[in-house]
């Protein structure tokens, strides 16, 4: 049987075992309702309540300050069109970049039919901001900056620390769609004065459908859903108990681990990126240094992306071409637009990302694999045949 390797952890990431550990009560014998006054419900209760502790105290927050959600879609959501509403009296401009997740650009889209102006920030080739464009943007009336912590196709690292001291300085509020980065690299929402920030379970080894919010203590969002009350009023519906505690377990594990964890992931990062730049008509994309550890994000010029995954599908190896979110699209990436790759090289986009599961084995068939493939690809496409002095190989 063909062994298969799993390279596309940006996407989504296998449960791990303590998460599952975790859950399993709650999906079995402990099944109350933490909204009920019985014994199994105060069970239940409790449990989401150590679970909220638990995740707030993995990102330097307060229990109080953190809201159970059903992912980073929702987070993101919220915390923008909270913000929006929180601030309408007070301004009307948000500040954000070209490289955000469509969880992002899509509600700033919508506010801007309401009458709210967004600047969109440049980046640069690498997928950097210009912190100074940024203060320069800066409008009496802007009210919120919204930048992601790390970009879930380039594996761009932002200065989010920097971003959070401005911020403040400035008295704007600062979100951040934290959705790639939490449980991969430090995050201390005190620290990097941080005033919403979103982030998701399944991103690194608790489940799927079960995110966070966190709103800092002092800031009062409206509503977001209206019900039952749960959430302290702010985000009604039934807790998702046994998700609440699978995304706590995973992500302390991940926190404990992370040391470890991207010592090892950079090292086959490195040696997939090193092997993968021996190809010719190969570019690397995003910041080769502030880089998310599993992120090898690259375009192959001569090879369609989607063709490459599915010979690589053939091959036992998963990978995406961007983001998992926007694979069904036959438009090319805006992040890829927005560093610079022209249209139809963001097209040859293949994005392999990977954890600590992953092995040097991994790394070895990703490199024996990938090269035949593309020497396939490249034979019967129309337009490969010098394309290598592009990139200059």
């Amino acid at each position: 049987m063909m062994k298969k390797v799993y390279a596309d952890n940006a996407a989504t990431t296998r449960l791990c075992k303590p998460a599952l550990d975790a859950m399993l009560p709650y999906l079995t014998n402990e099944y109350g309702n933490p909204s009920a006054l019985h014994a199994l419900g105060r069970y239940a209760k409790k449990a989401v309540e150590d679970a909220r502790e638990t995740t707030a105290r993995s990102i330097g927050a307060r229990p109080e300050e953190l809201y159970f959600t059903s992912g980073g879609t929702e987070a993101d959501n919220w915390a923008i069109q909270g913000a929006a509403e929180l601030g309408k009296n007070t301004g009307r401009h948000i500040l954000s970049t070209k490289i955000e997740h469509h969880a992002v650009l899509h509600p700033l889209r919508r506010l801007e039919k309401q009458g709210y102006e967004v600047t969109y920030l440049d980046v640069d080739p690498l997928g950097q901001i210009d912190l100074n464009a940024l203060e320069k943007a800066i409008r009496d009336d802007t009210f919120l900056i919204t930048v992601m912590a790390a970009n879930n196709e380039i594996g761009t690292i932002l200065p989010i620390a920097e971003i959070g001291h401005l911020a403040k300085e400035k008295g704007i509020l600062f979100h951040t769609d934290a959705v790639q980065a939490i449980g991969h690299l430090p995050i201390d929402v005190e620290a990097m004065d941080i005033d919403l920030l979103s982030l998701a379970g399944h991103k690194f080894g608790g489940p799927k459908g079960v995110g966070a919010l966190y709103i800092r203590q002092g800031i009062r969002l409206p509503s977001y859903i209206q019900g039952g009350g749960q959430e302290r009023d702010l985000r009604s519906g039934t807790e998702n108990v046994a998700g609440i505690v699978g995304l706590a377990a995973a992500l302390a594990t991940s926190v404990t681990n992370m040391k470890i964890n991207t010592d090892k992931v950079s090292f086959l990062r490195n040696r997939l990126i090193e092997g993968l730049l021996e190809i010719p008509g190969s570019r690397l994309t995003g910041d080769p240094v502030q880089r998310l550890p599993g992120n090898a994000s690259f375009i192959f010029e001569g090879a369609e992306g989607e063709s490459m995954i599915m010979m690589l599908d053939l091959n036992g190896i998963c990978a995406s071409s961007g983001s998992a979110c926007s694979s069904n699209s036959h438009e090319s990436s805006h992040i890829l637009r927005a560093i610079g790759i022209p249209q139809p090289l963001a097209h040859s986009s293949l994005r392999l990302s990977l954890n600590e599961e992953n092995t040097i084995e991994d790394i070895d068939t990703i490199l024996e694999k990938l090269p035949l493939i593309l020497t396939r690809l490249r034979a019967i496409s129309p337009v490969w045949g010098g394309y290598g002095r592009t990139f200059g190989t």
